[in-house]
């Protein structure tokens, strides 16, 4: 049961959102940007990356839901997303994205943890400067979104296939198009 009064029938960060849509509209932006927008990492990539940063964190809802999106993207290959939870290294992904996992999980533990020798490995297998960003803003962002669904003790079903029609949706729509079906009429704008 949520700590405080969330709508009902919501998952997740989707109950928080609906309670505070002004702080919605900037979380949802954000993760727009970061995990949807034109980018040279694809979109399968970065949600690998909000997947295992919250896999890290044992965020239940944010693991699963942005695993089924990361799938989504990546043709249906529910595989691979399990594969990169249980063990990154053998996963069929790029040295690149395996290097940015690394910097990734670093910044979970704190962002203190990621070293010069951490950014120059994944420069060493092709990371950019702005992937090498975004790596570490998407890890840092999924650290404030798990405790946001978990500080608040969210809903969170165990029914896989609705996080796998939400992810479907999700990659196909975004991020800031898909808030807008529980948010407020008059916080749409």
């Amino acid at each position: 049961m949520p700590h405080i009064n969330l709508p009902e029938g919501l998952q997740g960060i989707r109950a928080a959102m609906a309670f505070r849509p002004e702080t919605a509209k900037p979380l949802n932006e954000l993760a727009e940007v970061l995990l949807h927008a034109p980018n040279s990492l694809t979109p399968g990539e970065r949600e690998l990356i909000a997947t295992y940063v919250s896999l890290q964190n044992d965020c239940y809802f944010c693991q699963t839901v942005h695993g089924a999106i990361a799938a989504a993207h990546l043709d249906g290959d529910e595989q691979l997303v399990k594969c990169v939870k249980a063990d990154f290294w053998s996963a069929d992904i790029s040295g690149k994205l395996k290097a940015l996992l690394v910097i990734a999980g670093k910044v979970q533990k704190g962002g203190k943890y990621v070293t010069a020798a951490d950014v120059e490995a994944a420069r060493n297998v092709g990371a950019t400067d702005i992937e090498i960003h975004d790596a570490v803003l998407i890890a840092a962002a999924f650290c404030m979104y798990n405790r946001y669904v978990d500080g608040l003790d969210t809903w969170q079903p165990r029914d896989e296939e609705l996080y796998l029609q939400r992810g479907r949706k999700t990659a196909k729509e975004g991020y800031v198009t898909m808030s807008k079906e529980y948010l407020p009429q008059d916080s749409r704008l």
